[in-house]
């Protein structure tokens, strides 16, 4: 909470200190960070509606059994494959990782899961498509899954 309330402070001090500065350009720049704020929103409402759906859906003790409590291939695709189209936030991811960790299931699957989860989003990439483009969206999330996979072999190669 203290960290919000400061992060909040010093942003209202920077718009403060950029409208001492140039206040048209500040105004401007105001205006258009709350039209691009506009445009994601409908979007970005769709996402969580998505990601509330799909914790609904798949409880967390369906995880553990999916992903399983040994170290298997199956295991470690099926949370990189899971990872990827779940994408949920940071703030519930760790918890929900957190809890998959006490209940047994590898941490190996668990770097994969974590790391495809918050780098890898089939549910964004049409907004992803929109404003970086076809070609840098498929090529930042093909990257982001191979980099998620080689993060969870290196964690097993470590542990």
């Amino acid at each position: 909470m203290q960290k919000d309330l400061t992060l909040i402070i010093i942003t209202f001090a920077a718009v403060a200190l950029s409208a001492v500065v140039d206040r048209k350009w500040t105004a401007k720049g105001i205006v258009n960070g709350l039209q691009m704020l506009f445009n994601l929103l409908p979007q970005f409402l769709l996402l969580v509606i998505f990601v509330s759906v799909f914790l609904t859906l798949v409880p967390p003790d369906d995880l553990v059994n999916f992903l399983g409590q040994s170290l298997t291939s199956v295991g470690f695709i099926a949370a990189a494959f899971i990872g990827s189209v779940a994408l949920i936030p940071g703030p519930i991811a760790y918890p929900l990782v957190g809890m998959l960790y006490q209940r047994g299931v590898p941490v190996t699957v668990l770097a994969v899961f974590i790391t495809t989860l918050t780098m890898v989003g089939i549910f964004t990439f049409p907004i992803e498509k929109e404003y970086l483009g076809l070609r840098i969206a498929i090529l930042r999330n093909v990257l982001s899954f191979f980099g998620a996979l080689l993060i969870g072999f290196v964690v097993g190669g470590l542990l």
